[in-house]
């Protein structure tokens, strides 16, 4: 079954076989290009427990990964955060603050800096990932047009500072893989869940692969065949990734429906 914790377990042991080391986002951001490095992210927009779950998982497994976490009411959980954080994953925060104030850039940056020292209450936080708020026309990104989010004591956003300048310079490739619309290769369902380049930065487009994937198994299929990049990010979505059956069939139904929705609002926006 797909999007199970099982799967997901075998997702990460193919990783580990293929000589692949885990990195957080922070540690990335910190350290010098390596080859055979895999960032684990995980943005918890529902379902607090299914980020403990594979967070558990994850610690059995000796492997530490970055959980960005909403300030939302059901999801803002401290107790979960914390029991996260204690087993040596990142915590950061998963900013949705311009299309919270409809596009109001100074209340947006008033909001972020209320919400980020929220986090900081409990736990330290380094890096950020934005949101990608399908129903809005805001790109939560645009808040940082004339403000640079380092000012808040920040090191790294996933968008922004995956691929590093000078990435093209020293040969080394990247992929970025999100399990937007519960499948790996969902770009027609995809708003905004892709890393952004400035106009000077267009080289870096040429090192960064795409692997043609739509399921886990096809995930592991095409790890396990070699050929694969130096450096890959992983992002998950936990509400989607459970051994219960019946909650794994409500968010298949769930996410067909959210999917039709996005494609439509894609049209809308995008078009």
């Amino acid at each position: 079954m797909d999007f199970s914790l099982k799967t997901y377990q075998k997702l990460l042991e193919t990783l580990r076989l293929q000589g692949y080391s885990f990195y957080t986002f922070e540690n990335y951001c910190q350290s010098d290009f390596k080859a055979k490095v895999v960032i684990l992210r995980h943005d918890v927009d529902k379902k607090p427990l299914n980020s403990l779950r594979i967070a558990k998982l994850e610690k059995k497994l000796n492997i530490k990964s970055t959980y960005y976490f909403q300030i939302k009411k059901n999801i803002y959980k401290p107790d979960i955060i914390l029991q996260i954080a204690q087993f040596g994953h990142e915590i950061g925060y998963h900013y949705n603050d311009l299309a919270h104030t409809h596009g109001s850039y100074e209340k947006a940056i008033k909001e972020f800096e209320t919400n980020i020292s929220t986090f900081r209450k409990i736990v330290t936080v380094k890096t950020i990932a934005m949101h990608g708020s399908p129903t809005s026309k805001w790109d939560n990104r645009d808040i940082w047009k004339n403000v640079n989010y380092k000012k808040f004591d920040l090191i790294g956003e996933p968008y922004f500072d995956f691929l590093k300048t000078d990435a093209s310079k020293i040969g080394l490739t990247f992929s970025y893989i999100t399990d937007t619309g519960r499948m790996w290769n969902g770009d027609k369902y995809n708003l905004r869940d892709r890393i952004s380049f400035k106009n000077e930065d267009e080289k870096l487009k040429s090192v960064l692969i795409n692997p043609v994937i739509h399921s886990t198994f096809d995930f592991i299929k095409w790890l396990s065949n070699g050929n694969t990049p130096d450096i890959i990010m992983i992002t998950t979505h936990p509400q989607r990734w459970t051994d219960n059956f019946i909650e794994w069939l409500i968010e298949f139904i769930t996410q067909k429906t959210k999917n039709t929705i996005k494609r439509v609002i894609k049209k809308i926006i995008f078009t």
